[in-house]
């Protein structure tokens, strides 16, 4: 049976240039009838269409290829034979995290998140979070810019710059990570089972508004967090054989 594929494409010119080779080349279909999807972009437009995957809640398998800036997350760009490429691809399987965050007014946001779940103080003043794990308080107060939770997929992204560990793809774990932290100055974070649930209350919220944000979208002056792994969804990611994700995930570590 031939693959089914859909195509989505970045904004640019140089993912719409390969776009029209690709479209001359191939039968391709909308992305409800697609067994997988191909994404021509950056690491930034991968995740906007998962994003628009987990919100029309019909994920389809995704293959991207690079027509961005680094392209961790995609495979190299080629036009030739697409269908055996797909078709021979490996599977990565990631599980998106769910923020519920209450403002001070009392509105609840509920959101996914693929790489990260941050909070982010809003003005010049520092922030103040109370954290907990499982019900448990376990830092009573973070002075910091911010916090963060990244999943093994976005553990490379923002997490990797606040000086985050990056964790394997296939781990069970998240990343706890502070941003500038003040008090404890000495904290650089935590790993947790990814079946953690993780809360932040925002201590003197009216005096240090803090903001949270699930990958792209931002709830301001927020008063309490939840953030949980969401299994009841699976979003795949397709792979070259020979890419070998895993294998570069490792080296980002020792990188300089």
């Amino acid at each position: 049976m031939t693959l089914k594929l859909a195509l989505m494409v970045s904004p640019t010119e140089a993912a719409e240039g390969a776009a029209r080779q690709l479209r001359a080349r191939y039968d391709w279909v909308a992305t409800s009838d697609a067994d997988v999807v191909v994404a021509l972009g950056g690491d930034g437009f991968l995740l906007q269409v998962l994003h628009a995957a987990l919100n029309a809640r019909a994920p389809r398998p995704m293959f991207g290829m690079n027509l961005g800036t680094i392209g961790f997350m995609m495979n190299e760009f080629r036009v030739d034979a697409l269908v055996e490429r797909v078709a021979a691809a490996r599977a990565f399987t990631l599980h998106p995290l769910a923020m519920e965050a209450r403002s001070m007014r009392g509105d609840v946001t509920v959101s996914p998140a693929i790489n990260e779940v941050s909070l982010l103080r809003e003005t010049r003043q520092a922030a103040k979070i109370e954290i907990s794990i499982d019900g448990r308080v376990r830092m009573a107060e973070l002075a910091c810019d911010g916090v963060l939770v990244a999943t093994p997929a976005g553990s490379t992204a923002y997490n990797l710059s606040a000086n985050g560990p990056i964790l394997p793809l296939q781990s069970d774990l998240l990343a706890l990570t502070p941003i500038s932290p003040f008090r404890p100055r000495r904290w650089r974070g935590a790993l947790l089972p990814q079946a953690s649930v993780i809360e932040f209350r925002i201590l003197e919220a009216g005096k240090r508004p803090v903001s949270a944000v699930a990958d792209q979208l931002e709830v301001r002056d927020v008063a309490w967090v939840k953030v949980t792994t969401d299994k009841s969804v699976s979003l795949d990611l397709l792979f070259d054989p020979d890419y070998a994700l895993d294998d570069r995930i490792v080296m980002e570590q020792f990188l300089s």
